[in-house]
């Protein structure tokens, strides 16, 4: 085994091949966690992007007196509603009936989907194929 101590260039030879660049800048400089970031502190304190200004806000009081206000006329338009014949059940009838439809369209959606997958195709394309209209 040679012992012997290497000389300057066989030195920079063996530091070249072994040792990343130099980076003795990167120690000079902070680095940032966000480099691109236009703001200073990344560990700032959270600020909420729904500001509420003291004078915007209202008191208990205000805001029992507005649900009140809203109350009256939400009980105002049922009146009106059940003066023109329709019924709490109709719309229960009619919100189920909404439900099966949107149950069904959403299981016909992804039929056509896998169908478009199988055959390379699109969506609308599959729409004008089986004679549907695209906003239905």
């Amino acid at each position: 085994m040679n012992v012997e101590p290497l000389d300057e260039s066989q030195r920079r030879a063996d530091e070249n091949q072994m040792s990343t660049p130099e980076g003795n800048d990167l120690k000079k400089a902070p680095l940032k966690r966000t480099p691109f970031s236009k703001f200073k502190s990344v560990h700032s304190h959270f600020k909420s992007p729904l500001q509420v200004s003291e004078s915007a806000r209202i008191s208990p009081a205000e805001e029992v007196a507005e649900l009140q206000r809203r109350r009256v006329q939400l009980d105002a338009e049922i009146a009106q509603l059940e003066a023109e014949g329709c019924r709490e059940e109709e719309l229960d009838h009619h919100i189920d009936m909404l439900h099966e439809y949107n149950d069904i369209k959403d299981i016909g959606q992804t039929l056509l989907g896998r169908i478009a997958a199988l055959r390379g195709t699109t969506t609308r394309d599959l729409y004008t194929h089986f004679g549907l209209e695209l906003d239905d």
